[in-house]
């Protein structure tokens, strides 16, 4: 199984990232820019050229971890458009950026998060993606499943339930949101284990149940990845299958799976949010194709935001 090392380093990664969410909230970031078009009227009869959202916030997009992928095309964005000359990234944790994004929306503030889908936020709040015709932030993302190489012949029963997991955008955002709404990740994954039969089923499909046989998954501590990996977890153990789930920093589970210290993931964010970790790992272990299609990262904001685009805001200089 994990090696000693390995494991004070998931045990810290772990802790790290438990205080900093503990400390900070539970999603989204806060101060937000924008500036909008030129003579459109916003939701306080201003225009927008007025409305200067960059200057109310400071010019400052609200991210998430300084790894993610999706901090790094922001930051690309803002060398990339004119309209977000001046402007920075702030660095934080999905749960303080979700916390700062409600704390705007509740007294209705202008704010600008990097985000995602699928995230329980797009079916607790009213959001949209700013259009980015540069293309900074790519087409779709698909979420895929990875194995430690020698998995199928040491493991066939665990390789066969991982290679067959596929659900869809709306299906994780059910457990997210269960898990928001004060439900354990493990609760939340039974409850929805027991209202989709027919996809579990299609998951353990011709496999066997085993014995105690034991399984080490690994997943980056966003919300999107504790839904997923606590629900192939559960359908694990329904199987026999005794399961250890270890959240790690996106670096050092990539590492942990290619270098056989886990048996697999079912995180990986391709082929943008994870691209660097997949060019470094990709062929030291087995990619299993997507476990979800249509995944997506971009810059967002609230609807009663005045601007539907990254070039409609307005730069600092």
């Amino acid at each position: 199984m994990f090696k000693l090392d390995w494991k004070r380093l998931s045990m810290t990664a772990g802790l790290s990232l438990t205080l900093l969410a503990a400390g900070c909230g539970s999603d989204e970031g806060s101060e937000s820019t924008d500036g909008g078009d030129s003579g459109s009227e916003g939701s306080g009869g201003e225009s927008t050229e007025e409305m200067n959202y960059g200057e109310e916030m400071g010019y400052e997009i609200t991210g998430i971890e300084a790894g993610a992928g999706v901090v790094a095309a922001s930051q690309e964005a803002v060398e990339t458009y004119d309209s977000l000359s001046g402007w920075e990234v702030a660095t934080s944790s999905s749960g303080a950026m979700a916390t700062a994004l409600g704390e705007a929306i509740e007294n209705e503030e202008p704010i600008i998060v990097t985000g995602w889908t699928p995230h329980w936020k797009f079916a607790e709040y009213d959001l949209k993606y700013l259009e980015d015709p540069e293309g900074v932030f790519g087409d779709a993302e698909q979420i895929k499943t990875m194995a430690r190489s020698g998995l199928e012949d040491e493991k066939p029963n665990a390789y066969m339930i991982l290679d067959q997991f596929m659900w869809e955008t709306a299906d994780m955002e059910e457990v997210m949101l269960e898990i928001q709404n004060g439900a354990s990740p493990e609760e939340a994954a039974q409850n929805w284990i027991s209202n989709n039969e027919d996809a579990v089923s299609s998951w353990t499909e011709g496999t066997e149940e085993v014995d105690g046989t034991e399984v080490e998954l690994v997943y980056v501590n966003w919300d999107s990845e504790i839904a997923s990996t606590n629900v192939i977890a559960e359908v694990m153990k329904e199987q026999g299958f005794e399961v250890t789930i270890t959240p790690l920093d996106n670096g050092p589970m990539w590492s942990a799976v290619a270098n056989g210290e886990a048996d697999g993931m079912v995180a990986a964010w391709l082929p943008a949010t994870h691209g660097s970790q997949y060019e470094q790992y990709g062929d030291q272990l087995e990619d299993l194709g997507a476990n979800l299609e249509g995944a997506k990262v971009g810059l967002v904001v609230p609807e009663y935001m005045d601007v539907d685009s990254i070039e409609d805001l307005q730069p600092a200089e």
